[in-house]
């Protein structure tokens, strides 16, 4: 590695950091990845597992270095700088991390886009962020191409994969203006499950703080330095992959694995290979691997723990019995991504508990009113740094939204939307979100609770409910269900579903519309898209094949 960059730390220095992990305070994420490559230059940075296309990649910590200082030039050269946005279009690659160093090192954002979003969709984040250019590979082009003729900066193009090319020169003037921790790293879309995304502003405080929340979970989590590998399946330009694990890894000279995307039939082949120490998962990801894969003879003695979010409860002891890996159940969202855990027995493993409240989240259950409701009581989860500095390590506020950015923070608290229960010992539990919450004869029920009783049916390989009309009691449950056998006689097995549920909830919580369906739509990250299930305001009440079971939700006592 070239001396121009950096002086390597003396040996004592090296053996001391073995103990003493970054201190982010007033560091920007160069500063910080400078560190970490001067303390670990040849500790493994990223494993991408091998595929039937490609041999297993690896690349350390100089390595890296060299090639963010590549793609910096690169950035200079062409005559971009601070303050500009780009667009990154390269999926799972290294490149990915590379070139967000690099163009954070100059005091530019990455605004990373989804390769399975609609053309509607990118042409609107493309024109909402002002990015000027996207950076893509041989795989995504295609698909950009023709997008990038609607923008109305008619943004440039640069393929990494074309190397006999340079990138497209800028020819605006920029301001020569210091970066600083509150500088603008990235720039994050929501999933838009309920309509337009919403640009979330992320500083490099903001994701380095995402990084320490992730370093700072006890055990069985407890990263150690540079003793860890981290497979993260999910995508790089969700926040979950791409700045918590990332950042996570860098502060403790970890290793990111990162498959091209998540695939159950090579999951652990991936990890004993990679010798990942730790996994992270969605709970689709647990589903999908329990029906699929419930043994496997891979060695995997290198594995000390599962880490995510959203495993259904009917799920978690079920996985952790056949494969004698624990799930360590977390709560972040991309505006508030300070991590709350589940790690300290009991874990609770048969209920939806997320974490406690840590000394820098506070955290409040309310009622619509703003009230504390009573313990054991739902009501929207609201959080906050502290009384003295509320937003301190939370987003930067969603891009010219400011109306938005402050109703959220209304009262100093920022309001998460998430229907929660806080028990006497301050445990929390995930009800659901609150858009997902169907009001029925004035109860008010979680759709997830519901989905949840239906996974258990090993008939179902997904399910989303929804609150569809009803003239008598405002809202009813429709149960949206793909079956692993298309081919089920439906009548029946909507009976057995119907039944099902009704032996294990409350009547009124059973569905009362059940509808079979070939696939529901996700985003990148499996979350589903409820909104898009019946687009163009269609009312699926009305389908042929819609079973209405109405009538048979009684009281049991009158049952």
């Amino acid at each position: 590695m070239s001396n121009n960059y950096i002086c390597y730390t003396p040996v004592t220095t090296l053996i001391a950091s073995q103990f003493n992990m970054l201190n982010i305070d007033n560091k920007t994420i160069g500063e910080i990845f400078t560190e970490a490559v001067k303390l670990w230059p040849d500790e493994l940075f990223f494993i991408s597992p091998r595929t039937n296309e490609s041999p297993k990649f690896e690349l350390s910590y100089s390595a890296a270095f060299e090639r963010v200082k590549s793609y910096e030039n690169s950035f200079t050269k062409a005559g971009y700088g601070y303050g500009e946005r780009v667009a990154l279009l390269v999926g799972n690659r290294v490149d990915h991390y590379l070139i967000k160093l690099a163009a954070n090192n100059l005091g530019m954002s990455i605004v990373p886009l989804n390769p399975d979003s609609s053309p509607h969709e990118v042409l609107y984040i493309l024109n909402d962020s002002n990015t000027i250019l996207t950076i893509t590979d041989e795989t995504h082009i295609a698909s950009i191409r023709p997008i990038a003729k609607l923008t109305k900066n008619h943004i440039k193009i640069y393929n990494i994969d074309d190397i006999s090319r340079s990138f497209p020169i800028c020819e605006k003037k920029y301001p020569i203006l210091s970066i600083n921790p509150k500088s603008e790293a990235s720039l994050l879309y929501t999933s838009g499950t309920t309509g337009h995304p919403k640009g979330c502003i992320l500083s490099h405080e903001y994701e380095l703080m995402c990084g320490d929340s992730y370093r700072s979970i006890g055990p069985p989590v407890k990263l150690k330095i540079n003793s860890d590998r981290i497979f993260n399946p999910l995508p790089s330009f969700h926040i979950n992959a791409g700045v918590l694990t990332f950042f996570a890894s860098i502060l403790t000279g970890n290793c990111l694995v990162q498959p091209m995307r998540f695939s159950a039939s090579t999951w652990w082949r991936d990890i004993e290979e990679t010798k990942a120490t730790v996994f992270h998962y969605l709970g689709v990801v647990i589903a999908v691997i329990l029906k699929k894969i419930k043994k496997t003879n891979v060695d995997l003695s290198s594995l000390r723990v599962g880490l995510g979010a959203g495993v259904e409860p009917a799920l978690h002891e079920e996985f952790e019995n056949f494969f004698q890996v624990p799930l360590i159940e977390v709560w972040g969202m991309t505006e508030m991504c300070r991590l709350l855990a589940v790690n300290e027995e009991p874990r609770l493993i048969h209920t939806r508990a997320m974490g406690r409240p840590r000394p820098d989240l506070e955290v409040r259950v309310i009622n619509e009113n703003g009230i504390d409701v009573p313990i054991g009581s739902p009501g929207e989860m609201i959080v906050r740094h502290s009384e003295a500095c509320p937003r301190k390590g939370a987003f930067s506020g969603y891009l010219g939204n400011e109306e938005t950015t402050e109703y959220t923070w209304r009262g100093g608290w920022f309001h998460t939307g998430d229907t929660v229960v806080m028990d006497q010992s301050k445990m929390l539990y995930f009800i659901d979100r609150q858009k997902n919450i169907i009001r029925r004869a004035g109860e008010n029920i979680a759709a997830a609770e519901i989905e949840n009783c239906i996974l258990q049916n090993d008939v179902v390989l997904s399910v989303a409910c929804i609150a569809v009309p009803d003239e008598l009691r405002e809202e009813e449950v429709l149960a949206c269900i793909v079956l692993k056998n298309k081919n089920n006689n439906k009548q029946k097995t909507a009976d057995t579903l119907f039944n099902h549920v009704y032996e294990k909830l409350a009547y009124f919580k059973v569905p009362g519309w059940i509808l079979f369906i070939d696939k529901l739509p996700t985003t990148g990250t499996q979350k589903v898209l409820k909104h898009k299930i019946f687009p163009n305001n269609e009312n699926p009440i009305t389908r042929p094949d819609v079973f209405d079971l109405r009538q048979f939700k009684i009281r049991k006592n009158h049952k």
